[in-house]
């Protein structure tokens, strides 16, 4: 049995980093997936492809993968860069502002 462990990036809905912290085991599919030739449905047989497991450090999910038996491969999160402005918000309603206010 195959599994990837991974950090999730952050969806495009988020702007903050929540639940990017905990690291995710995740099963690679073991049967592929085929659509219900009647309801148009995809569907699998394969139950494992559901589980996706949370740990809160990639150590604890190599260790719960080698004491299962579980062929993991890890892949290491790309460093993230904070979006940090030098006055931030405020800067939109200074008074001290250079140019004009555009919108």
């Amino acid at each position: 049995m195959r599994a990837r462990i991974y950090q999730p990036a952050r969806t495009a809905m988020q702007s903050g980093t929540a639940k990017t912290h905990d690291w995710v085991l995740e099963y690679a599919p073991a049967a592929p997936r085929e659509v219900d030739p009647l309801m148009g449905w995809t569907s699998s047989g394969d139950t494992q492809a559901q589980v996706k497991l949370r740990f809160a450090s990639r150590e604890e999910a190599l260790a719960y993968a080698g004491a299962h038996g579980i062929d993991a491969i890890v892949t290491e999160p790309k460093p993230r860069r904070p979006n940090i402005r030098p006055r931030g918000y405020g800067e939109n309603f200074a008074t001290d502002r250079k140019g004009a206010w555009t919108h």
